[in-house]
């Protein structure tokens, strides 16, 4: 049972890296996404080994890597639609940290790995175009 919770944990803080990482990097190039996935993923690994060994190493590069990519998609959108990059990365960064801290209860780290894809593709769904401001009143 420690062992799961200890994978779990490592999940949910590697998902929380990827998150804070791509806050930061705000990727819109997939190059720089995927430079931003495995710098996560490295980094989620080495908290995952520093908690525990081999298996919750794997499970924080997976959670780094997750997090990395889906908090992107997120991030690109918030910039394409006309947030600035510091409130988004200020934004982001703490729900990223949030979602670290939600780790820390046993369980959740798997939920996370679950829900947060599934929250990420139902956001893409239902994604409204960029707003047009003023300019839609004016006359031409």
């Amino acid at each position: 049972m420690w062992e799961t919770y200890r994978i779990g944990l490592a999940l949910g803080l590697g998902i929380g890296i990827g998150g804070l990482v791509s806050a930061l990097v705000a990727p819109r190039r997939i190059l720089l996404l995927a430079a931003a996935a495995l710098a996560a993923a490295a980094a989620g690994a080495g908290v995952g080994y520093a908690i525990g060994g081999w298996h919750e190493a794997v499970g924080g590069g997976v959670g780094g890597a997750l997090g990395a990519l889906v908090v992107a998609m997120v991030v690109e959108g918030t910039l394409r639609r006309g947030g600035t990059r510091g409130g988004t990365a200020a934004l982001v960064g703490l729900a990223a940290l949030g979602l670290a801290a939600l780790a820390l209860v046993p369980v959740v780290g798997y939920l996370e790995a679950v829900a947060l894809p599934a929250l990420a593709a139902h956001a893409r769904r239902r994604q409204p175009e960029r707003y047009a401001g003023l300019r839609s009143l004016a006359r031409d």
